[in-house]
């Protein structure tokens, strides 16, 4: 057998209370019960607990517990608290299943809602692109111009140049 700190205490013999013991306290108690019932002393609040605790109530015992509801142990008793974690299971009827589950909108997760409210919103801006309502959009169409403006004065030029280099060379024949 190990010694030390660390020791098993399984193999060990064990002590049992013997039936004729417990039998013969249940008896005494009774007796003390008795006596005191007789000579008219109250029981202490103690002995009460000790013999619900044993389960040797009485009949007269069962009716004191139905005449006077628990009292609840410090505040509780004062304040009415709700726990808000509590999921208090409600019962739902057939008939409102039935409805749900025909016409309802399948119940969407907090992403796929987001997902469609992006697509929403990207189709509305780019409509109110090409109608040219954004900000994005007016600038585009501003440089556009500019840009149609520089090309047509360098396509006029080009064309200036065309012509003077065909009259320089009509001139030199």
């Amino acid at each position: 057998m190990p010694r030390g700190k660390y020791t098993n205490h399984k193999g060990r013999n064990r002590k049992f209370t013997s039936p004729e013991e417990l039998e013969e306290q249940r008896k005494q108690e009774e007796q003390k019960k008795k006596w005191r019932k007789d000579h008219g002393e109250d029981t202490s609040s103690e002995e009460e607990s000790g013999n619900e605790k044993s389960g040797s109530g009485s009949d007269s015992d069962s009716d004191s517990d139905d005449e006077h509801p628990t009292k609840a142990k410090g505040v509780s008793g004062l304040i009415e608290v709700e726990n808000p974690n509590r999921v208090v299971k409600k019962n739902k009827k057939l008939s409102n299943l039935d409805n749900l589950g025909e016409g309802g909108k399948p119940q969407l997760s907090r992403r796929e809602r987001e997902e469609i409210e992006r697509q929403r919103a990207a189709a509305a801006y780019q409509k109110a692109h090409a109608e040219g309502k954004t900000e994005q959009a007016r600038a585009d169409l501003a440089r556009l111009a500019i840009i149609r403006q520089q090309r047509e004065e360098a396509a006029k030029r080009r064309e200036a140049e065309k012509k003077a280099k065909e009259e320089s060379t009509t001139k030199k024949r």
